[in-house]
């Protein structure tokens, strides 16, 4: 696929996922002639194995919860079935369907995509860069510039039994052909709670395990607080400070999760178990041995322009250990490319939204209020509001949740955070809002649409300008 057959490139990059391809798209947008090596589909693990696949699983749980409830809404459909084969071949089509629209903006902006497997070969420009196809032969292309964008694998631990028949990770438990009936989950971080609701909303009887004393490190914890009895009315087994000691094959051809907590030795039996403990980034093979990138620890090192040691090499995404989100990558590609092009654009870490695709979804932007009490201690303060309080929410007949503001002097946003309907959705606003530096007054000035759910937001920034909102007693 792509216009150039010469071997001679502005930019090359190595790895076709959201970084990789972003910054494709963007240096041929400037003129640029670009050479993109992936040895998959393009859009990578975002795409085939990530954000999208589960997605597409999360929508299916909210649809069957939705029809299970519609006799509230006056709608009687019989009772309702699930084809778990014909979820996956919707998740497949979704997936498919985007992998060929990547494919056409490659070929729009007469990118030239190279088949197969990308390694640097030299430390200084003009840049070779070797290309081994899926087939087993290479060729050699040269390029002044290099972004490595090679992503991250699913991290494994070393517990005895994770070999076995029906322990995945989560690439494979995207490619189960029947529901697992009783699924244990090791790791309680945001791939595997994902999953866990996912699969529990779906009937699947869900339990995790988690080493560390919470679920979901890194989320604002009082959003936790609140998902907890809302994981548990599902059905969800969750346990914490548990230290995995191995699987084994249980009774009945069953899997063993055996785990120790404070109260001793104890095991959960289940048809399937997902290993769900980090990302790991992915360099095996980008580059030389002789080439002297610098790392730290796995990943590869880079300065806030996504500059690595080497002139000319960049790195982006999973790889460089951001947050290992898609809306990073892209964007760290897109900066990238501003740097290749003359400019001086830095990454701000400071605005990055993260949205949790749990049954309710968490998202947040910015500080959390401990975070903010750490920085700027008596000046912060914080709002709350219920979604219970909305008309439009209790319309969708999806009351739990609220949304949380957290700011400092002169009502300046610092953070927030949402659990609730379509939180991933609305962290956009407060996104946008904290990147112009807006304060509460802003957000309270602003006129919210009636009757929406971004209401919310306008009534928790209520509570910080006038001290309560209108919508809800104190």
């Amino acid at each position: 696929m792509g216009m150039n057959s010469a071997s001679v490139f502005d930019v090359a990059i190595i790895g076709g996922g959201p970084g990789g391809y972003v910054a494709a798209i963007r240096a041929a947008q400037e003129g640029l002639s670009v050479a993109l090596i992936d040895r998959g589909p393009l859009g990578g693990t975002c795409l085939s194995w990530g954000c999208i696949p589960t997605k597409a699983l999360h929508h299916t749980a909210e649809v069957w919860r939705t029809v299970h409830g519609a006799a509230t809404y006056g709608v009687h459909a019989g009772e309702p079935t699930l084809d778990f084969t014909a979820v996956m071949a919707h998740k497949d089509d979704v997936v498919r369907n985007l992998v060929r629209g990547i494919d056409g903006l490659m070929q729009g902006n007469k990118v030239t995509v190279l088949r197969g497997i990308g390694c640097l070969l030299t430390a200084a420009p003009p840049h070779r860069v070797s290309v081994r196809d899926n087939d087993g032969g290479s060729r050699e292309i040269t390029a002044s510039n290099v972004i490595i964008a090679t992503g991250s694998v699913p991290g494994m631990v070393p517990i005895p039994g994770l070999d076995l028949p029906g322990v995945v990770t989560s690439d494979g438990i995207l490619a189960l052909t029947a529901q697992p009936k009783r699924l244990a989950v090791i790791g309680g971080g945001i791939i595997g709670m994902e999953f866990a609701t996912i699969f529990a909303a779906l009937g699947t009887t869900v339990s995790v395990v988690e080493r560390l004393p919470n679920i979901l490190t890194g989320v604002e914890p009082e959003m936790i607080r609140r998902a907890l009895p809302m994981y548990r009315k599902m059905g969800l087994a969750i346990t914490v400070d548990a230290s995995v000691e191995e699987v084994t094959w249980g009774d009945d051809d069953d899997l063993a999760v055996h785990y120790r907590t404070a109260d001793g030795k104890k095991s959960i039996e289940a048809d399937a178990v997902l290993v769900a403990v980090g990302r790991t980034p992915y360099t095996e093979g980008a580059w030389a041995a002789d080439v002297p990138l610098e790392k730290d620890r796995r990943a590869v090192r880079v300065d806030a322009g996504l500059r690595t040691n080497l002139p000319g090499v960049y790195a982006i995404g999973d790889v460089a250990l951001m947050p290992q989100l898609a809306h990073t990558a892209s964007m760290q590609g897109e900066i990238v490319v501003e740097n290749i092009t003359g400019h001086d654009a830095q990454y701000d870490a400071s605005v990055v939204p993260n949205c949790v695709f749990t049954l309710p979804e968490i998202a947040g932007v910015g500080l959390t209020e401990e975070q903010a009490r750490e920085r700027f201690g008596d000046a912060v303060h914080t709002s709350a509001f219920p979604f219970a309080a909305l008309g439009r929410a209790q319309i969708l007949g999806e009351t739990a949740g609220v949304v949380k503001l957290v700011c400092g002097e002169a009502n300046k946003l610092l953070g927030a955070h949402i659990i609730g309907p379509r939180a991933s959705d609305l962290i956009a606003e407060l996104a946008l809002g904290l990147q112009l530096g807006a304060t509460a007054d802003d957000v309270a000035r602003t006129i919210h649409a009636h009757p929406t759910l971004p209401e919310a937001i306008h009534e928790a920034a209520l509570g910080i300008v006038n001290g309560r909102p209108v919508h809800a007693l104190r």
